[in-house]
């Protein structure tokens, strides 16, 4: 079974960006899709984006659509998510995921990443 890491999170200002990074280990499993969710402090589990095995195909959460950008890099075996202006909403542990499709859904997932947390200060 793969194994999710993120990494890249932290405390910053609103308004600043933070790229957040997800390592698969050994390897991304082939044709599946990624996603990122995140869960902020007395909240569930929430959908941020989606991302398909070549890239080409992404879907996002309305609240965070024209700020975040996922992507991913299949030779690193890793997958991004670029977060600009940031805001105080945006606090939260974020997980990336790994699913046999695009998945906005958290029963879809296959695997899940331990977390990092993103704490955005006003």
């Amino acid at each position: 079974q793969v194994q999710l890491v993120e990494s890249g999170g932290g405390l910053v200002q609103a308004g600043d960006s933070l790229r957040l990074s997800c390592t698969a280990s050994p390897r991304m499993v082939r044709n599946y899709a990624a996603a990122w969710f995140r869960q902020g402090p007395g909240k569930a589990r929430e959908f941020v984006a989606t991302i398909s095995w070549s890239g080409s195909t992404t879907l996002y959460a309305d609240s965070v659509k024209g700020r975040f950008t996922s992507s991913r890099d299949n030779t690193r075996n890793t997958l991004y998510l670029q977060m600009d202006s940031l805001k105080p909403e945006d606090t939260a542990v974020y997980y990336c995921a790994a699913c046999r499709s695009l998945c906005n859904i958290r029963f879809a997932v296959d695997s899940w990443g331990q977390g990092t947390q993103v704490t955005v200060s006003s």
